[in-house]
Parts: structure tokens; C-alpha cells; sequence
């Protein structure tokens, strides 16, 4: 009976080990060949404050809107310390568009310049773009 026992656990648990999938994470926001990345920077400084969660759930949709299709994905990085223990933070935020087009990029911000700039008091510092 217990040689049974043992046959019949081993027989389940080899079934469950072979049933198991493993689940890879696949990053759907991996940028691609040929997608250039936007990045704008915004600096820190004297009685400089930014609101994180309107920059998250209103000012960066709004302008995702904007760009349309061209936009592949974006990410936000909030600043959160400095270099050493005793550095200020140089950045309060920094926001990156994953786009296709540069100049269809360019042309949407540009007939949305004064929505973009008005929304958000803090003007970021540049525009970097990365490929």
C-alpha cells in the first residue's frame, strides 16, 4: 500500500511539474530600431515645486494626445535624489515620448505649443532626442 502511495505522488507531482508554465514578462514599452525617444527635462531649483500626479494623470495624456499615432509609448522618471547623499536633486521629473516620426513629432507640438506650455508652470530646461 505505501509503495502505491509513493508511485501515485510521485506520478502527480511529476504531472503538475510538467503542466507548470513558466510566465516570461514581456515589456511591451521596449523601444524598437528606428524609434527615437524625446526626452524633456525639468530642472530643479529654488522654491521650485512640480505636482507629479497632475503631470502623470493629466499634462502627459494631453500630450500624448497631441501626438497621435506617431507615439509608440511614453515614461515619466521622477527625480528622487542627487549624485552624492548631500546633492539636491538636479531634476524634478523627466518625461520621455517613444515616437516614429520626428518631424510629424515636431509638427504636433508645434500647433499645440501654447496648450502644452500653458498647461505646466514649470517650463523644462530642454528637449533631448535620443536614437
Amino acid at each position: 500500500m505505501a509503495t502505491k502511495t509513493i508511485f501515485f505522488t510521485l506520478i502527480l507531482s511529476f504531472i503538475s511539474l510538467v503542466s507548470c508554465q513558466t510566465s516570461q514578462l514581456v515589456n511591451k514599452t521596449t523601444p524598437k530600431t528606428g524609434m527615437f525617444k524625446v526626452a524633456i527635462l525639468y530642472p530643479n531649483g529654488e522654491d521650485k515645486t512640480f505636482d507629479m500626479d497632475y503631470y502623470e494623470k493629466k499634462h502627459m495624456p494631453m500630450v500624448a494626445g497631441f501626438i497621435g499615432k506617431n507615439l509608440k509609448f511614453y515614461e515619466i522618471d521622477k527625480g528622487i535624489a542627487g549624485r552624492t547623499p548631500n546633492d539636491k536633486v538636479p531634476f524634478l521629473a523627466i518625461g520621455y515620448f517613444y515616437i516614429g516620426d520626428i518631424a510629424e513629432y515636431n509638427q504636433a507640438i508645434a500647433q499645440n505649443r501654447d496648450a502644452v506650455v500653458s498647461d505646466f508652470k514649470i517650463i523644462p530646461i530642454f528637449s533631448q532626442l535620443y536614437r
